[in-house]
């Protein structure tokens, strides 16, 4: 699902074919982030699909096949390259079409490029193995490699003259980024495991009689596996909840690009909920005519709607 790249005469030839660049990285890679991605109007969604390919190009590091000590070092350089980014020290001529998207972007919008520091650190914390006894410590994580990826993005979105509370959009924005960190941690688990990592907090493992792990099609002997994924999914459901509080914040086409995403998840979340063993059967997804359906019903104000309501009650 590739974004049409829009001509722009204001923009030097370079920049637009940057730009070009993320835009297809974005939609051959973004399985379910394109659907939104594509609802929000051009500068915003240039600047959101090169955050997306320089994001992409971390996570590739750490789920790559290199010794752990290369994997190092190749985000080292990645966070050395965010520098001079930061710094405005990458031109339009440089060979590197990301850098040079990311830097007119963060020109453009103000982006908090320190998020990308923080997924940084967390893709790290994935090279060194790193696991997590509580769910405050997978929380870390997961505020460095979704969280972040919320307010990076709200640094694009922006928030509407007048929007009530949006001081705390950034904290809405990362909630949102912690309920789909989530949702892909239940989604992904069986791949996890037969990677040798596991995400979920080994409290809650415990809880449930799955310490054994989740290398199979079935759950681990005794285990109450259902019990688990229906104890996550209920965490990852306030999350949502909390998170969506951001929608009427936003205009219109970021609104619906939010919606979009966001709704993808959560509907992934359902299916999983309906069956907690499918997780370990294989990948759970969405079809493509599904996703687009989302994607419409975002960019028709539905959810943005249905939000104001819950909280216009709430207040009352």
């Amino acid at each position: 699902m590739t974004p049409t790249v829009e001509p722009d005469q204001h923009l030097p030839a370079p920049v637009l074919a940057a730009y070009s660049y993320c835009e297809a990285v974005t939609g051959q890679q973004a399985r379910n982030f394109a659907y939104g991605i594509r609802l929000l109007p051009t500068p915003k969604r240039r600047a959101m699909c090169a955050l997306y390919a320089f994001s992409r190009r971390v996570d590739d590091i750490g789920d790559g096949d290199l010794p752990p000590g290369t994997k190092a070092l190749r985000l080292d350089g990645t966070r050395e390259l965010l520098g001079r980014i930061r710094e405005g020290r990458i031109d339009q001529d440089d060979t590197d079409p990301v850098a040079v998207a990311l830097t007119h972007a963060a020109a453009e919008f103000p982006i908090p490029l320190g998020g990308l520091d923080e997924l940084i650190d967390g893709v790290q914390m994935d090279v060194h193995g790193e696991t997590y006894e509580t769910w405050d410590d997978l929380k870390r994580y997961c505020r460095c490699v979704a969280g972040a990826i919320g307010r990076l993005s709200l640094g694009v979105f922006g928030t509407e003259p007048g929007a009530q509370q949006a001081d705390r959009a950034p904290e809405y924005a990362d909630t949102l980024g912690l309920a789909l960190q989530l949702t892909n941690i239940l989604r992904d688990v069986r791949e996890d495991a037969e990677d040798g990592r596991t995400y979920l907090p080994a409290d809650d493992l415990g809880k449930f009689g799955c310490t054994a792990g989740f290398r199979g099609p079935t759950p681990p002997a005794g285990a109450d596996f259902a019990g688990l994924v229906h104890f996550e999914v209920r965490r990852a459901r306030a999350f949502f909840a909390e998170g969506y509080r951001l929608l009427p914040m936003l205009d219109r086409r970021s609104g619906a690009c939010v919606a979009a995403m966001a709704g993808i998840y959560r509907r992934l979340l359902d299916r999983i909920e309906r069956d907690p063993e499918a997780v370990l059967r294989g990948r759970v997804s969405l079809p493509g005519r599904e996703k687009a359906y989302v994607a419409v019903r975002g960019l028709s104000g539905f959810d943005t709607r249905h939000v104001s309501r819950q909280t216009v009650r709430r207040r009352a």
